[in-house]
C-alpha cells in the first residue's frame, strides 16, 4: 500500500489530505475566510500570509487523523497551478521542504483534476470514459475524461467570460448579501420564487457548433444587475429572494442542460459534477432529476469534498502514483495560470 500526501493552497483554504489505493485515511483544513469578508473576495495577500502561518499545524492535524507519522508517507501531490499566484508558492515550497527532507517523490498536480478525482474517494473509480462538469469559482467547463491520470483531457466547452462562483458572488453583491456569494445565493432562492424574474439561458437553443458545450454568465449577471437597478430607480417592489431564486435557477437550467447533451452527444452515460458550485443544492437536485430521465449515472462528491481541500489533491496524487508516473522532481514552479490537459503538470 502506497501513501499519497497531498497539499492544497490555491486559494484560501490550506489543506492536507491522505491517501492510500483511493481510500481516505485522514484530512485537516483551515479556511482564512472570515478574513476576507470584510473586503467582498479573496485577498491574495492575505490569502498567502494564511497560508503560511497555518500549513503545519494543517499537517500535524491531518497526520493525526490518519494515525500516521510523518515518516510513513511515500509520496507527496501538491497543487502547482492554477490559483493566486502567491497562495500557490507558499503550498509549493512546503511540499518540496517536506519531499527534500524526507526524500519521498514530489508530483505537482492541476487543482482542477483534483475536484475530478475527488469523486473516486466516494463513489470509487471512475469508468472507462465520462462527462465531468467542473463549477467552481474559477472555472466552469465540460471535460471528457478516460483514465485521469495518464490520458489527455478533452476540453469541449470553457467559460467564455464568468465562471458560475464568479457570478453567485458578483449577483449576491448586487443584492446586497454576504460573501461568499453561492451559499447566499442559495439561502435566499430557498425562499424565492425561480419565475418571478424573466432571465436568459445564456449560448442555450440555436447556437453554433463552436459554442454548443461553452458557457458564459457575464450576459446573465448584467440582466440581474439592469433588473435590480431599474427595480430601486423606479420603485417597483423587488424581493431579493426572488431574484436570486431566478438567477440559480437560469444557472442551473444552463449548466445541467449542457452536460446531459454532452453525455447524449457522445454516448457517455456518467456524469461527474465537481467544483465549489457542485455543492449548490438546487444544482444537485435538478442534475438527479435530469440525468435519471435520461439514463445518465449521475457522481457528486458530498458537498465537504466540493470545494477546496487536501483530499482531492492526495487523491489525484494517488491515482497519478499508482499509474507509474514520474515524479515532478524539485524544479518546477507554481503556475498560476496553468491549462488543464493533464493531471499531472510537471
Amino acid at each position: 500500500m502506497s501513501v499519497t500526501l497531498g497539499l492544497e493552497t490555491s486559494c484560501d483554504e490550506t489543506g492536507v489530505g491522505i491517501v492510500a489505493d483511493g481510500i481516505l485515511l485522514g484530512q485537516a483544513l483551515a479556511s482564512s475566510m472570515d478574513e476576507h469578508i470584510r473586503y467582498g473576495g479573496v485577498v491574495p495577500e492575505v490569502a498567502a500570509r494564511a497560508h503560511l502561518e497555518s500549513v503545519n499545524s494543517v499537517l500535524r492535524q491531518a497526520l493525526t487523523n490518519a494515525d500516521l507519522s510523518l515518516d510513513q508517507v511515500d509520496a507527496i501531490a501538491v497543487t502547482s497551478g492554477p490559483g493566486l499566484a502567491s497562495s500557490l508558492h507558499v503550498g509549493v515550497s512546503a511540499a518540496k521542504a517536506w519531499a527534500l527532507a524526507l526524500g519521498k517523490p514530489l508530483y505537482a498536480v492541476h487543482h482542477v483534476a483534483g475536484h475530478v478525482a475527488a469523486d473516486t474517494l466516494e463513489h470509487g473509480p471512475l469508468p472507462e470514459r465520462s462527462i465531468a462538469l467542473i463549477v467552481s469559482g474559477g472555472h466552469s467547463s465540460l471535460l471528457m475524461l478516460k483514465d485521469l491520470a495518464t490520458d489527455p483531457i478533452v476540453h469541449l466547452g470553457d467559460t467564455l467570460d464568468d465562471a458560475a462562483g464568479e457570478a453567485f458572488d458578483k449577483v449576491a453583491r448586487l443584492l446586497e448579501l454576504p460573501y461568499p456569494g453561492g451559499p447566499s445565493i442559495q439561502r435566499a432562492a430557498e425562499s424565492g420564487d425561480p419565475t418571478a424574474v424573466d432571465l436568459p439561458r445564456p449560448l442555450l437553443g440555436k447556437v453554433s457548433e463552436r459554442h454548443r458545450y461553452a458557457f458564459s454568465f457575464s450576459g446573465l449577471k448584467s440582466a440581474v444587475a439592469r433588473h435590480v437597478q431599474l427595480a430601486r430607480r423606479t420603485g417597483a417592489p423587488m424581493r431579493a429572494e426572488d431574484v436570486a431564486s431566478s438567477f440559480q435557477e437560469a444557472v442551473v437550467d444552463v449548466l445541467v442542460t449542457k452536460a446531459v447533451a454532452a453525455c447524449r452527444d457522445h454516448g457517455i452515460d456518467t456524469l461527474l459534477i465537481v467544483g465549489g458550485v457542485a455543492a449548490n443544492a438546487r444544482l444537485r437536485a435538478v442534475a438527479e432529476t435530469r440525468c435519471g430521465a435520461a439514463g445518465i449515472t449521475l457522481r457528486v462528491p458530498a458537498p465537504r469534498l466540493c470545494t477546496d481541500n487536501g483530499a482531492m489533491i492526495a487523491a489525484v496524487g494517488d491515482l497519478i502514483v499508482r499509474s507509474g508516473a514520474k515524479p515532478s522532481g524539485l524544479d518546477f514552479g507554481a503556475d498560476s495560470s496553468a491549462p488543464l490537459d493533464r493531471s499531472l503538470l510537471v
